[in-house]
């Protein structure tokens, strides 16, 4: 299951914008795609659940995560909150979506100053710093710990940090959750 819209909506295809930048992440454990669409009735009963905040009114008014204050702890209330069966969990084998962390040329660690904030704050170590002869640490993030909880975009003091789909997942240890 599939977390992220990746159906450009109507509105960036009539504008013409078939580059799905804007591809909108939908809460953990989320149907895939139109399925999600189809299911969820906007009632924000997954908003109002939600202790971290990071799901708000999206495109369409469908809920939609947003990391800009906080990550995911994965704790399924809004799954719980979901009576409407949107949000899903079918076995604990089940990622919560297929998400993970990128880091883009504006990261200040890749320009010579130090800056940890991103490893610090992952809890599953997934983000590392690999030594560079006579240079400076560069940011490392491992595709298959990863869970794309968003809390290391949080912390990028210049938001060099962006969670999108994650094709290592398909080798993760699902045990983790």
């Amino acid at each position: 299951m599939e977390s992220t819209n990746n159906i450009i909506s109507r509105r960036h295809f009539l504008r013409g914008d078939f580059s799905n930048k804007t591809a909108q992440m939908f809460p953990p454990w989320s149907l895939s795609g139109n399925d999600f669409i189809n299911a969820c009735t906007r009632c924000n009963e997954c908003i109002n659940a939600c202790p971290e905040k990071i799901i708000i009114i999206g495109e369409g008014g469908y809920p939609v995560i947003n990391f800009d204050h906080s990550g995911c702890s994965f704790c399924q209330e809004c799954v719980t909150a979901c009576n409407e069966g949107a949000l899903s969990i079918n076995n604990t084998e089940q990622l919560p979506w297929n998400l993970t962390a990128n880091i883009s040329t504006e990261c200040i660690s890749l320009h010579g100053v130090t800056c940890r904030s991103c490893s610090d704050s992952c809890d599953e170590e997934a983000i590392s710093f690999r030594l560079q002869v006579g240079g400076s640490s560069q940011p490392e993030i491992n595709e298959k710990s990863c869970t794309g909880c968003g809390y290391c975009v949080v912390t990028c003091p210049v938001n060099a940090i962006k969670i999108s789909e994650n094709i290592a997942h398909e080798e993760y240890d699902y045990e983790h959750y």
